[in-house]
């Protein structure tokens, strides 16, 4: 399939389960909600403070392209909560979080790539929130899986990293989906942790000119499947920093090698390096005293696995995994983590007549959703290359994904009041 067939289906898919992943401003009559406007080049919150607990904010994105809305700690560095994908169709997209007093920042990134656009201090006064028991329970469970998931990654990692610098190309084709599962189950906790997330999972070469480097997965799958990226890339064009249309073929590392053509055994050595390191840190960072999540981190979290599937540049439309077309590996593990943050929290919404119809429906959901991806493979087998999935079953797994979300995208309201 070639690069302008993917876009085009890109946006086809990513309309089609827009609805589902956007979600509404919930109809609570105690709730109200801070009201976002995103435009090209505006990222105008409508106050700039609020009392701590619950605060929802009402997004509606205007702008020209799909935008990120986030929120960061004092430290402009962590992100405490955030929503990816908002589609530009003037549509309400609710964000639910609890916020602890202090100060924090809101951002939004256009295209979500890039620098956060639209900075602006937000404080939160009142009183520190009480965690009760049945909150850190959820907490507890959850953490503890993050914890496990960060423990396999960095195992997965070095045996990947080990078979690509020996030159084993064969064995770290086969490792590199595998690896990346541990990662794509808790990709929303990583995104918490600054450029982190952008070190280990960048997907796009032109991103050289904004973060200094292109390095990470990606990095390494463009090395291993060159002749795909070659292909894929030809005759294709990005526009730099400076505003100049570049072709993608004559891109340059910061080492002033070129991005398209086969690295060295040193080249090698640095990449896998870099990305065992960055492993390693998103290990300390989770296995640190200071780490912790609230339950509206958990469930905004699963929400956000579905986005990562559904968006323009993710697993659905087959850009996730672009050379190894190993995206179905992806798509499953953001699956079974955002599954795995629901049932985390599920005690909590089953302690009313709604959330306990809802959390019924999200199981029915998941198990169709997983289900359904099992036709393409298992981890244990094998999936399909992405690349053999035809326009049809993406589709059926665009539906099916749609009707997972839908429900999905209330369970944060339903916990957190």
């Amino acid at each position: 399939m070639t690069r302008p067939t993917q876009r085009i289906l890109a946006a086809a898919l990513a309309a089609a389960v827009g609805v589902g992943l956007a979600g509404c401003v919930p109809n609570d009559p105690d709730a109200v909600a801070i009201d976002v406007a995103i435009g090209d080049g505006t990222c105008d919150v409508a106050v700039a403070e609020a009392t701590s607990g619950t605060v929802e904010f009402a997004i509606v994105n205007s702008g020209t392209q799909i935008d990120e809305f986030e929120i960061f700690a004092d430290d402009r560095l962590q992100i405490v909560a955030e929503r990816e994908n908002l589609a530009n169709d003037g549509q309400p997209v609710a964000l639910r979080v609890q916020l602890q007093p202090g100060t924090y920042y809101t951002a939004c990134r256009p295209g979500m790539v890039g620098q956060p656009q639209g900075v602006a201090e937000f404080t939160v006064s009142g009183d520190e929130i009480a965690v009760d028991a049945d909150d850190q329970d959820a907490i507890d469970a959850y953490v503890a899986y993050t914890k496990s998931q960060a423990s396999e990654l960095v195992t997965a990692v070095g045996a990947f990293t080990d078979a690509y610098v020996a030159g084993d190309d064969d064995e770290a084709r086969r490792l590199f989906p595998l690896a990346r599962q541990y990662y794509e189950r808790i990709e929303p906790t990583a995104e918490q942790f600054g450029d982190l997330d952008p070190a280990i999972d960048y997907r796009l070469p032109g991103a050289v000119a904004e973060l200094d480097e292109f390095t990470g997965f990606h990095r390494i799958e463009l090395d291993l499947w060159l002749d795909e990226a070659l292909a894929s890339y030809a005759g294709e064009t990005y526009v730099d920093a400076a505003g100049a249309e570049l072709a993608y073929l004559d891109l340059v590392d910061p080492e002033g090698r070129a991005v398209f053509a086969p690295l060295d055994a040193a080249g090698r050595a640095a990449v896998a390096d870099r990305l065992v390191a960055d492993v390693q840190s998103l290990y300390d960072l989770v296995f640190s005293d200071d780490f912790t999540l609230s339950v509206s981190d958990i469930s905004n979290g699963a929400v956000g696995l579905l986005d990562e599937i559904a968006a323009p540049d993710g697993k659905l439309p087959g850009e996730e995994d672009e050379f190894s077309h190993t995206d179905l590996y992806d798509f499953l593990a953001n699956v079974e983590g955002a599954q795995v943050a629901f049932e985390s929290v599920r005690s909590l919404a089953e302690a009313s007549d709604e959330g306990a119809a809802l959390a019924d429906d999200l199981e029915l959901e998941f198990d169709a959703m997983t289900s359904l991806l099992a036709t393409y493979g298992s981890f244990d087998a094998g999936f399909v290359s992405y690349e053999t999935v035809t326009d049809a079953e993406r589709n059926a797994l665009a539906a099916q994904l749609n009707a997972l979300a839908e429900p999905l995208s209330q369970l944060t309201a339903t916990i957190v009041e």
